[in-house]
């Protein structure tokens, strides 16, 4: 069996941490990034602490897998910024647009810039992108996270014309709501700006689905391993949605 060598960006909580210790298992070598060095160190892999909103952190980040690791084979771009502090179109901020833009779709295409020429060269890659259902369905007051997650689904489409020759597969994993930092923080700030509980939302979220609950971390990161694996190389170009058959 050939050894993997994977970097998984935001690996250090939520999606990327599981994602990254379900690689680890099989047997990938493993290299997470991300900005909090104490979350990254809590994981037990090898880490290394970046801004991935910078062309900068980005090249730190692969830099240091290579180093340390090997040449990237699986690129697992998952790190984000959400929606809990956007606003009405007319009324948002134009550095938070600025801001998430730099963070959710400057960054993974710096990452795959870095990344993925190799993965050509050497005959083989995965590039897998967490968007999110918001990648295909518009959110209200979430202008600038609704279009940076169109758009990282649109460059994973993109970078599969351009890899997929060369043994290379790229594709994006749309969640829906997830139990993780970044959903709880959307949770309050919703829950404040409608005087009700953050339970109460919870339970809103839960309710759009059939099962009548939210996801689970660890669901999500099992499609992004199957995607990373020998086994996917027939999937390229996708946008899965892991959504437990909810409309939205």
């Amino acid at each position: 069996m050939v050894e993997r060598v994977a970097l998984v960006t935001g690996g250090g909580r939520g999606i990327g941490r599981e994602a990254a210790l379900l690689l680890s298992a099989s047997g990938v070598r493993v290299m997470i990034a991300a900005r909090s060095a104490t979350e990254l160190a809590g994981v037990g892999l090898e880490y290394v602490s970046a801004d991935l909103g910078t062309a900068e952190g980005c090249a730190l980040a692969v830099a240091e897998t290579e180093r340390r690791l090997g040449p990237v084979d699986l690129l697992v771009v998952n790190h984000g910024i959400g929606s809990a502090h956007e606003r009405l179109v007319w009324e948002q901020d134009p550095a938070v647009w600025r801001e998430t833009m730099r963070i959710n779709l400057d960054g993974p295409f710096e990452l795959a810039r870095l990344a993925v020429g190799g993965m050509c060269k050497r005959g083989f890659g995965r590039v897998v992108f967490t968007s999110s259902t918001a990648g295909e369905k518009a959110e209200r007051s979430g202008s600038a996270y609704t279009a940076s997650k169109h758009g990282v689904i649109g460059l994973a489409r993109a970078i599969a014309q351009d890899a997929g020759p060369f043994g290379v597969t790229s594709n994006a994993v749309l969640p829906g709501w997830v139990k993780t930092a970044m959903a709880e923080r959307s949770a309050k700030a919703e829950a404040e700006r409608r005087a009700i509980t953050v339970e109460q939302v919870w339970s809103e979220r839960a309710a759009i689905y059939p099962q009548k609950r939210v996801l689970e971390p660890r669901e999500v990161a099992q499609v992004i391993a199957f995607l990373c694996s020998d086994a996917a190389g027939g999937v390229n170009g996708e946008a899965i949605t892991v959504a437990l058959g909810g409309i939205w």
